[in-house]
Order: structure tokens, then C-alpha cells, then sequence
């Protein structure tokens, strides 16, 4: 292993977020918002490490939540009403919902009109001190997600409403639509999400004030086509200028940002698969990969099984027998109290996490532009007890 690509000063687990990356992603998201006159918001499921919003409310203002927890967020830590869109509502939170949020998205006509009557009205917005601007979330039919657990518009789907179940009118007191159709998606991607949109709800478009296209816009990707979004953009704003354009990319805020740090503990071999098991669990840490899946990027190793190179499969440190993904090769033999370094492991990972076994939790750092690195937060077992108190 290249033992200079390492960083140093910081405790084994951690995850680390490299501030001048992630203000490098800000700034293309802040430009693209400002080119195209779209509003950019961010989405706390993907990235929630509150003691960076300070850096983050330098470039975006607003977010979306999905929850009663993150609309508090939302307004606590981002000083900012939230876009709020979740799967369905209890009655008991609804009113607390709508004082922390600015827009509020329902995912099923009933659930709609649970809470509004048929001319239009919420009795709780009678204890609201500012208007609250309803949406309702709808299924166009289309996305290219291919991994079934991530496609929104499956068959089965529980998530929004189909064109067939809504008239020629929109209900009353609906002013804007969601729509959530892609993940990790490119520019081609939102195109033909916006060409479904207008084709099947085009008489509704004019009766809204707003339209959310949701998340899944990886713009900040290497290979992503920048000027086709924004141009692809500006071309329905061109087609619809009564409508206000959001979008609430998730990824591409932390997106290639920083990385989970992590050590060798031991290695063990069976039927000549060595596996280094590490003081890090791809069920608790990095979910994703086992969800998704995917291989991560594993920094200076050879991503793939090289002939003739020490080859390991990484290891976590659950007792799942399946906390584990495979293989790559180093240059030397690994041993124990070598670091791994996963890349690109600040978003959806730190929110997703778990402390499933009680394993140890990785801590949280920032990376200042300087090179040095502050603890944000470093976990106890105390935090595992509480969980269950």
C-alpha cells in the first residue's frame, strides 16, 4: 500500500468529509441553479451532517425533508422552512409538520384529503402563521432505475398517483406536483422524466404554481452533462414560465466528497479466500453496497483481482455472515493495523448507518482546506445504550 496517500492525526473508524470537494460541488450546484432558475435544495436522506450547514447555506438555502425529524432540522440547522414529502402522515404530527414547512407534498388522494376538506381548506392551517403550499406527489409511469429496490415507479409501487386516478382538474388547494423518478440519474434521464410528465399531465401543468422533479440528478458526477440539464431546464421553463422549477438532489452533494477510514484487525483464510476483517461493517457503515449493490473504491489497491498480487476480500466486523464484498489486490501482503480507505462514503453511508452488534461507530471529521482535520463527532457507547433506554 502507498502509505503517503493516508491521512494522519485521526482515529480508525471515521468517516471524513473534505470541505474543499464538497464547496467545490456546492458552487456547480449554486451555478446550475442560477443558470437555469431552477431552485436546488438539498435532501437530508442522502446528507444530514448538520455542523457542515454552515458552509452548505453559503450556496443553497432550503431543503427538502421526509420526516417530522428532518422538517425540525430543516428549520433548526438550516434556518429555513422545509419542502416536506413523505410516504404518509400521522395526524397527531401533521400540525408540527405544516409550522416547519414551506411546501408540503402528499403522496395519495386520501391521504390529501384526510387533512384538506373538498373546497380546498386545512383546519390546522388555522394555527400557522405563515401559508403552507400543498403538493401531491405523482407516478409518470417512467424511470430508468434498474435496481428494483431503488425504482420508485416499479409495479406495486406505494409511491404516488397515476394519471388515471386524477380527472381533468386537480384538486382544490393543490398547487404543485412532485415528481420522483430517478437515482444517480443523467441529464438524458431528466429529459424523458420531463417529456412523460408533459405528456400525460399536460392540461394539470397549468393549473400549478410549482413542480418538484425530485432527486436523482448526479450532477456533479465527472461524466455528467452539465449544459444539457441546464439547457434541458430552460427549455421547459421556456414551455411552462408560470411554474416554478425545484429540484432536491440527494448524492450530488456529497458526492466523491470524502471517505470512510478504516484498519485491518485480522485476516483469516478458508478454502484459499483470505478476507481481512476490518474494525468497519458494510451492513452498518455502508449499506449501499450490500443494498444496491456495489463495489466500492478501495484507495491504493487495484480494484480488481490482479494474477500474482496478494488478493483479499474486506471483511466487517458484524456477525452477518454476509458482512462482507470482494476483491482487491495490493501491491504487498496486507497485515494487521494497515489502513483502508473506502472513497466516495459521505453520502446516504452516514445517514444510513446503524449500530446493529453494537460495533463501534465511526466518528465524523472534516477536512479543512489546510490539511488539518476536526472532529465533528466521535460516538460512545452511551449513544448505542440510549437507543434502547
Amino acid at each position: 500500500m502507498n502509505t503517503q496517500q493516508l491521512p494522519s492525526g485521526i482515529d480508525s473508524p471515521a468517516y471524513v468529509l473534505e470541505q474543499d470537494k464538497f464547496e467545490k460541488n456546492l458552487a456547480l450546484i449554486r451555478s446550475v441553479a442560477e443558470r437555469s432558475g431552477a431552485n436546488i435544495i438539498l435532501a437530508f436522506k442522502a446528507f444530514a451532517m448538520w455542523k457542515t450547514f454552515n458552509i452548505v447555506r453559503s450556496y443553497v438555502r432550503e431543503s427538502t425533508a421526509s420526516s417530522l425529524w428532518e422538517a425540525r432540522m430543516a428549520y433548526e440547522e438550516m434556518g429555513a422552512l422545509a419542502h416536506t414529502y413523505s410516504p404518509v402522515y400521522k395526524e397527531e404530527e401533521m400540525g408540527e409538520l405544516l409550522r416547519l414547512s414551506s411546501h408540503l407534498t402528499f403522496n395519495s388522494l386520501s391521504q390529501y384529503h384526510r387533512f384538506v376538506d373538498s373546497r380546498g381548506n386545512c383546519p390546522l392551517l388555522e394555527k400557522i402563521d405563515h401559508p403552507v403550499s400543498f403538493g401531491l406527489r405523482v407516478n409518470p409511469g417512467y424511470s430508468p432505475v434498474e435496481t428494483e429496490l431503488y425504482n420508485p415507479c416499479g409495479a406495486g409501487t406505494r409511491f404516488g398517483v397515476r394519471r388515471e386516478e386524477l380527472g381533468d382538474h386537480l384538486p382544490k388547494g393543490i398547487e404543485g406536483l412532485h415528481v420522483h423518478a430517478l437515482c444517480e440519474g443523467r441529464s438524458q434521464d431528466l429529459a424523458h422524466l420531463l417529456e412523460a410528465i408533459e405528456t400525460q399531465f399536460d392540461n394539470l401543468l397549468s393549473q400549478l404554481k410549482w413542480i418538484n422533479l425530485g432527486g436523482g440528478h448526479l450532477m456533479t458526477h465527472k461524466e455528467y452533462d452539465v449544459e444539457h440539464l441546464i439547457d434541458t431546464l430552460l427549455r421547459f421553463r421556456e414551455r411552462r414560465p408560470h411554474l416554478k422549477v425545484i429540484l432536491e438532489p440527494g448524492s450530488a452533494f456529497a458526492w466523491q466528497t470524502g471517505y470512510l477510514y478504516s484498519t485491518v484487525v485480522d485476516i483469516v483464510e478458508d478454502k484459499g479466500i483470505k478476507t481481512a476483517i476490518l474494525d468497519v461493517s458494510f451492513t452498518c457503515h455502508m449499506p449501499d453496497c450490500l443494498e444496491m449493490p456495489y463495489k466500492p473504491t478501495i484507495r491504493a489497491a487495484y480494484q480488481e483481482a490482479q494474477p500474482g498480487k496478494p488478493t483479499y476480500r474486506m471483511g466487517g466486523c458484524s456477525c452477518l455472515a454476509g458482512d462482507y464484498i470482494g476483491d482487491w489486490s495490493f501491491d504487498n501482503p496486507l497485515k494487521v493495523g494497515d489502513r483502508i480507505i473506502f472513497e466516495d462514503m459521505c453520502h446516504y453511508t452516514t445517514v444510513k448507518t446503524t449500530m446493529f452488534n453494537g460495533v463501534r461507530h465511526p466518528s465524523l471529521y472534516i477536512k479543512r482546506p489546510d490539511d488539518s482535520y476536526e472532529l465533528l463527532r466521535c460516538y460512545t457507547y452511551e449513544d448505542y445504550k440510549s437507543r434502547m433506554d
